[in-house]
């Protein structure tokens, strides 16, 4: 399928690896001029050059930023003072209890998670709606809608993003710029992949054990039992990123496996 978007540009934060790698490659495979970034000047130099040999014909550039740092941030506006579709990406996230979380985890997952995504749209949402085309897409997670105990920071941040995301796109009536959410469930990323490996390792499992008892016991509600892949993502993502998907705005798309129990 075609998703017409060669020719379009795109900023993906966080896209060093896992979800955001998986979308900025197949954004530049649909034609996109690709920016990818990370926090590393090295690591994401030597990754624009990897995809550029890996992917024939395709485009990208690099940019290096800390979203924890507003001044980083700023660079990166004026480095890249217009994109046609921004995907606000990037986020952390750290299993502690809420009573060992100080204020100072707090206002770091807010910095990160929800301000990134602020201070990227506040600068391209106006240049979207005065040409009249734009996406701009928050990777937000199920965890927005079933908040994990063991990170309640970090849900919090997910939840944030999507009032953000519907906020916004309340403010795109009767234009061609679109504003959505992504709800990934539990996915094989680098992380997780390292996760479910030492876990497998110390009881002793395989890992196809390991991630079976997973889904078991941890997201017994998952319906396809089993983990997304980055590339599952992705392709909604692209697919949101699309004119294709000109009548979808406002909205939170799960890509969760079924493990969000509610209708809506």
């Amino acid at each position: 399928m075609d998703l017409e978007l060669n020719g379009k540009t795109a900023l993906v934060t966080g896209s060093t690896a896992g979800i955001g790698l998986a979308v900025a490659r197949t954004l530049a495979q649909e034609g996109v001029e690709v920016t990818i970034n990370g926090r590393n000047r090295a690591r994401v130099d030597a990754l624009v050059q990897q995809l550029s040999d890996e992917l024939p014909g395709t485009r990208f550039r690099g940019i290096a930023a800390d979203f924890s740092k507003v001044e980083e941030v700023n660079a990166l506006l004026t480095e890249l003072p217009e994109v046609d579709i921004l995907i606000n990406n990037v986020g952390i996230f750290e299993p502690k209890s809420f009573i060992d979380i100080p204020d100072e985890d707090w206002m770091r997952f807010f910095e990160v998670n929800v301000l990134s995504g602020v201070r990227l749209s506040r600068h391209y949402f106006p240049k979207m709606l005065a040409k009249n085309w734009g996406r701009i897409l928050f990777v937000s997670s199920e965890s927005a809608l079933q908040i994990p105990t063991e990170m309640i920071h970090y849900g919090t941040t997910k939840t944030a993003q999507l009032a953000i995301s519907r906020g916004l796109a309340e403010l795109t009536k009767g234009t061609n710029v679109t504003v959505n959410s992504i709800l990934p469930g539990p996915t094989f990323s680098e992380g997780v992949g390292d996760f479910i490996g030492n876990m497998a390792t110390m009881n002793q499992v395989s890992v196809e054990e390991m991630e079976k008892d997973f889904f078991k016991n941890a997201r017994p509600t998952s319906i396809i039992q089993r983990f997304a892949t980055t590339q599952e993502i992705a392709n909604m993502v692209a697919y949101l990123s699309s004119p294709l998907a000109s009548a979808t705005n406002g909205a939170a798309i799960r890509v969760d496996g079924g493990v969000t129990k509610t209708i809506a």
